[in-house]
C-alpha cells in the first residue's frame, strides 16, 4: 500500500525524460541491452551498468553517452549494460517516480536466495540473463539517482579496495560505507566476490543527483569516464581532489504500515541528535541511535516493505 508521507506541492523538474533505447537492444553478447568492446590488451574488465531502476535517467544518458560517442577501452575489457529497461520503458511523466520498479528492486534481488529461487517477475528475469555479465566483471560502476535534488554521494560495502577507489576518484565527494550490507537485499554491486572481503575487484554506486536534472545526468557521464579512466582504460586529466565525507550506514528503516510519517519534512542528509524522534510507523517510534545521526535517502511515500530510510553517522 502506497501513501503520501508528506503532500507533493508540484511535479518535479523534467528536464531529462527517457529516450528511445531500441537501438541499443541488440547490443553484441547474445544478452539484449549489453554492449561489451574488448581492446586486445591486458587490462580490468570493467562494468559500467545502466537503469538498475528505471526511472533514474542519469544512467541512461552515460551509457548512450559511451556508445554513441565511441567511447572503447585503450586496454582491458568495457561493457556497457542498460538494466531494467522494462521499467524505464513504463515511465510516465505525470507519475515520473512510478517507473522505479514493475514488480521487484532490482537492486535487492543479487543473493543465490532469489536468483536461484521460483518467484518470477520481469525484475527477476533480467536479473537472471544479467547474472554473468556481472559475474564477469573485474570492477563495476553502477550509476542512480536519487528522488531529492541532494548531494551527489558514493555508496560501497565497507572494503578497503573501494574506499581506495572512490577516494582517489574524488568525485562525489560523500560517501556512504556499508560495514554489513543495506540491510535489505542483495544489491548489484555486492553480487558474489564483489560481496566477499577476500573477492578482489572494486563494486561502487554513484548516486549523481536528482532524477530528473540535467546536472545529475552530466555528473553521472563524468563520474563514468573518471571510474573508466582510473582503472586505465581511457586516458583522462587527473582532477584536484575535493575534500571527502564519509558516513558509515548503521540501519536501514523499513517502512511497516501505510501510517509511516516523518517528524519534520526531510529530504536527506539532515542530522538528528541521540534519541531525537526521526518518524513514527503506526505506534512505533524510530529514534536516533547516536549523536549527529545523518538521515540518507528518505521515502517520498509510504510504501509498504519498502525502505523508509537509511541512518548513519559521520566517519
Amino acid at each position: 500500500m502506497r501513501q503520501p508521507i508528506a503532500p507533493i506541492s508540484e511535479q518535479p523538474l523534467l528536464e531529462v525524460v527517457p529516450r528511445d533505447l531500441s537501438a541499443y537492444r541488440a547490443g553484441n553478447t547474445g544478452i539484449p541491452y549489453v554492449h561489451r568492446f574488448e581492446s586486445g590488451r591486458p587490462g580490468p574488465h570493467v562494468l559500467v551498468n545502466a537503469l538498475t531502476h528505471g526511472n533514474e535517467l542519469c544512467g541512461m544518458v552515460a551509457a548512450t553517452h559511451l556508445l554513441d560517442g565511441g567511447v572503447r577501452p585503450a586496454a582491458g575489457t568495457l561493457t556497457v549494460s542498460f538494466a531494467n529497461v522494462a521499467a524505464y520503458e513504463s515511465f510516465d511523466r505525470d507519475k515520473p517516480f512510478d517507473s522505479r520498479q514493475l514488480v521487484h528492486n532490482f537492486n535487492r534481488v543479487w543473493s543465490p536466495e532469489w536468483l536461484d529461487g521460483s518467484e518470477d517477475s520481469p525484475e527477476l528475469r533480467r536479473a537472471r540473463e544479467l547474472r554473468p555479465v556481472v559475474a564477469a566483471a573485474d570492477h563495476i560502476l553502477d550509476l542512480h539517482s536519487t528522488s531529492q535534488p541532494v548531494q551527489p554521494f558514493w555508496v560501497y560495502p565497507a572494503f578497503e579496495r573501494n574506499a581506495a577507489a572512490a577516494l582517489a576518484i574524488g568525485r562525489p565527494s560523500v560517501h556512504l560505507v556499508m560495514p554489513s550490507g543495506l540491510g535489505s537485499g542483495t544489491p548489484v554491486i555486492q553480487h558474489g566476490r564483489h560481496g566477499e572481503p577476500g573477492g578482489g575487484g572494486v563494486a561502487l554506486v554513484a548516486e549523481c543527483g536528482q532524477h530528473f536534472l540535467q546536472a545529475t545526468a552530466d555528473l553521472a557521464v563524468e563520474v563514468t569516464l573518471d571510474f573508466l579512466a582510473h582503472f586505465g582504460l581511457i586516458q583522462r586529466d587527473v582532477r584536484p581532489r575535493q575534500a571527502q565525507r564519509r558516513f558509515e550506514l548503521l540501519q536501514t528503516v523499513m517502512i511497516r504500515t501505510p501510517e509511516f510519517r516523518f517528524a519534520r519534512p526531510v529530504v536527506g542528509f539532515e542530522e538528528f541528535g541521540e534519541g531525537e524522534l526521526i518518524a513514527t510507523d503506526g505506534p512505533a517510534e524510530i529514534r536516533s541511535p547516536c549523536d549527529r545521526c545523518t538521515i540518507f535517502m528518505p521515502a517520498r511515500a509510504a510504501t509498504v516493505g519498502r525502505e523508509a530510510v537509511y541512518l548513519t553517522r559521520p566517519l
